[in-house]
């Protein structure tokens, strides 16, 4: 829905925890992160040297780099979410995230999608809006979005969990936990196709811009 409202208003889409995987991921490459070990002093070292930024491609969408890397496939595996999940948790990793984040928001004409923006990188969004649906749901959709891409996916209870567990973390963490913003417009989208849950984010736009003219 971000991606697609982003270019009906010819603004700039940002996938936050696209930024998050990024670092997992450069984390598993270096070695310090394992399925049950992370080396958080070796990445607090070296954090300052990840840059993540995003570029468009071929089909109308953005890419995420990676110090100059495309990395947007690699990063959409299933080590890698769990990586995110851990790494999401860490404060400098979250605060050296949120900079490069409010850079970009600098200024303005943008859409980003996140678990913590409209609570911690931009409290003072003209636009917020919190997307639920249950786990079961987000799952299946999961599947369905790497079979699309040609990514051969998890089974299905692999990404379930998955899923279920990130929801736990990052709801219960102590630094920026996922909860919704007060000023959130709250949408269900578990009957909402993508064609349906757009129009509703164009409505909600066109109704809070008009209020501000």
């Amino acid at each position: 829905m971000a991606k697609d409202l982003a270019k009906e208003l010819g603004y700039t889409y940002i996938d936050s925890g696209a930024m998050y995987r990024a670092v997992a991921l450069y984390a598993i490459r270096k070695g310090w992160i394992t399925e049950s070990t992370m080396n958080e002093k070796a990445l607090r070292k070296h954090i300052s040297e990840i840059k993540i930024t995003f570029n468009s491609n071929v089909n109308d969408g953005q890419d995420t780099y990676l110090n100059g890397e495309n990395v947007e496939n690699e990063i959409r595996s299933l080590k890698v979410a769990n990586g995110a999940s851990r790494v999401s948790t860490l404060g400098f990793v979250r605060s050296a995230l949120v900079r490069q984040q409010q850079e970009m928001g600098k200024e303005k004409g943008i859409v980003m999608d996140g678990r913590d923006i409209g609570t911690v990188v931009f409290p003072e969004a003209e636009l917020k809006f919190f997307i639920t649906a249950p786990p079961e749901i987000r799952a299946k959709r999961r599947y369905d979005e790497m079979k699309a891409k040609g990514i051969t996916p998890p089974a299905y209870e692999d990404i379930l969990a998955n899923v279920e567990e990130r929801d736990l973390r990052d709801t219960t963490r102590a630094e920026s936990p996922l909860r919704k913003a007060n000023d959130a417009l709250e949408l269900d989208n578990t009957h909402v196709d993508i064609e349906g849950q757009l129009q509703w984010a164009l409505d909600m736009f066109h109704r809070i811009t008009a209020k501000n003219e």
